[in-house]
C-alpha cells in the first residue's frame, strides 16, 4: 500500500466533498439541524397540562384541593367551568388535557367518614401524555388526602401526638436527577447523526465516479481497491469526528446535558461506531451505481434501525420480546448504550466491556467486508 496514492484518493474526495453542496449540507448542516430539531422537538415529559375543573360543591374542602393542583408544577389550573357540558367542549377542542370534577357530597362525604370520590377524564388521544397526567393527579389527590389524614388524627389524639407518617420515602435519583427526558434522548441524537451522515456521504462516493463517468479513468490508475476504498473513507472519517465534536459540544454547552466521562472514552467508541457506518456505505456505493438509489438504501439501512431498534428515545426493555432479540442485531444499540453511560453516569470503557467488545466485532467485521466490495472493474 502507498501512502502517497492513499493521499492522493483521500484529496481528490476531499474536493469532491467541496464542490458537491449536497455533501456540504450533510456534512455541515445536517449534524446542527438534526440536534436542534430532535433536541427541542422530542420531549417526553409531561409539564404544565392544562387542566379544567368542574366542582360542584364549591366548599372550602373541594377548593383546597383544586389549589393543590393549581401548585402543582405538571398542572396549569385554567379555569372552572359550571356544566359538564362545557367540560367535554373544552376536551374536544384542545383546550385542555384532564378535567377534574368534584361532586357534590365531596365534603360530607369526608366528614362522615367515608371514600369520597373524585372524577378525572383524561384525553387518551396521546397516550403519553394521558398515563402521565392520571400519575400526577394520583399524586396530587393522594398527597391531599394524607394531609386530610394527619388533620383526622390530629382531631383524635390532641394537639401533642405525633402525627407524623410512620414511613417516609425519601427518593434519590441518579445520574439523571432532574429526571428530563432531554438528557436521555440528546446523547442518542449523536448516534442517530453519525448514522445517517456517515453512511450517506460514503455511500454516493463509488456511485459518483459511476454517474460522472470518471470510473474508468480511477481503474486506470495505479491504485489498489483497498487504497481506493481507505482514500475515500478517510476524509469521511474526519468529518464524522468533527460532527461528534460540534455534536458534543451543542449537547453540553446548549442543551446543558450533564457530561461525566473522558473524551478520550468517547472518541474511541466514536471511531468504532463511524468504522462501521462508513463501511456499510461504502459497501453500498460499491454495489450501487446510483448515487439517489445508494443514499436512499444507505438511509433505510442506517437510519430506521437507529431511530427504531437502538434505544436512543424508547427504552428496549418495554418493547415486544420479538423486537428485543432482533435489536441485539443492531449495531446502533450498543453504541447509544456507550453513549448514555458515557454522559450520564461517567463510566469508562472498561465498566462497558460488552457494548464495547460487539462494536469491536462489528467494527472489524464491516470493515473486512468493505475491504473486499471494491472491485477494479467495469463489471
Amino acid at each position: 500500500m502507498s501512502a502517497n496514492r492513499l493521499i492522493a484518493i483521500a484529496r481528490k474526495e476531499m474536493i469532491q466533498v467541496r464542490r458537491d453542496p449536497r455533501s456540504l449540507f450533510l456534512a455541515l448542516l445536517m449534524p446542527i439541524l438534526q440536534m436542534m430539531m430532535l433536541g427541542y422537538g422530542l420531549n417526553l415529559d409531561a409539564r404544565h397540562i392544562a387542566v379544567y375543573a368542574y366542582d360542584q360543591e364549591g366548599s372550602q374542602q373541594s377548593q383546597a384541593l383544586l389549589k393543590h393542583f393549581q401548585a402543582s408544577s405538571y398542572f396549569d389550573l385554567v379555569t372552572t367551568v359550571s356544566s359538564y357540558r362545557q367540560l367535554t367542549g373544552a376536551i374536544d377542542s384542545d383546550r385542555c388535557q384532564l378535567a377534574i370534577v368534584i361532586p357534590y357530597d365531596f365534603s360530607k362525604s369526608l366528614r362522615e367518614g367515608g371514600a369520597a370520590k373524585v372524577q378525572a377524564i383524561v384525553d387518551g388521544s396521546d397516550d403519553n401524555t394521558a398515563n402521565l397526567a392520571i400519575g400526577y393527579a394520583r399524586a396530587v389527590i393522594g398527597e391531599y388526602s394524607a394531609g386530610l389524614q394527619l388533620q383526622w388524627l390530629a382531631r383524635q389524639l390532641g394537639a401533642s401526638a405525633n402525627h407524623a407518617p410512620p414511613i417516609a420515602i425519601e427518593a434519590r435519583t441518579w445520574f439523571n436527577e432532574q429526571l428530563e427526558s432531554r438528557n436521555f434522548i440528546i446523547p442518542g441524537i449523536i448516534a442517530l447523526v453519525l448514522a445517517m451522515v456517515g453512511a450517506m456521504l460514503t455511500s454516493l462516493t463509488i456511485a459518483r465516479e459511476w454517474e460522472r463517468g470518471t470510473m474508468e479513468q480511477l481503474i486506470s490508475t495505479p491504485v489498489t481497491s483497498r487504497e481506493v476504498m481507505l482514500g475515500k473513507i478517510l476524509p469521511y472519517f474526519a468529518i464524522g469526528m468533527a460532527d461528534a465534536a460540534l455534536c458534543l459540544v451543542l449537547a453540553v454547552a446548549w442543551f446543558h446535558v450533564p457530561f461525566r466521562g473522558t473524551i478520550l472514552s468517547l472518541f474511541a467508541s466514536t471511531a468504532l461506531f463511524l468504522v462501521v457506518v462508513l463501511g456499510i456505505g461504502f459497501m453500498i456505493s460499491a454495489a450501487i451505481k446510483d448515487q439517489l438509489g445508494a443514499s436512499m438504501i444507505a438511509l433505510l439501512v442506517t437510519l430506521l434501525p437507529t431511530s427504531m431498534l437502538s434505544g436512543y428515545a424508547f427504552p428496549i426493555d418495554q418493547m415486544p420480546g420479538a423486537v428485543q432479540i432482533l435489536s441485539y442485531i443492531v449495531y446502533s444499540r450498543y453504541y447509544v448504550t456507550i453513549l448514555k453511560s458515557i454522559f450520564l453516569k461517567g463510566v469508562g470503557l472498561s465498566a462497558l466491556a460488552g457494548p464495547t467488545a460487539a462494536m469491536t466485532v462489528y467494527a472489524f467485521a464491516i470493515g473486512y467486508v468493505a475491504m473486499h466490495a471494491f472491485r477494479k472493474s467495469l463489471e
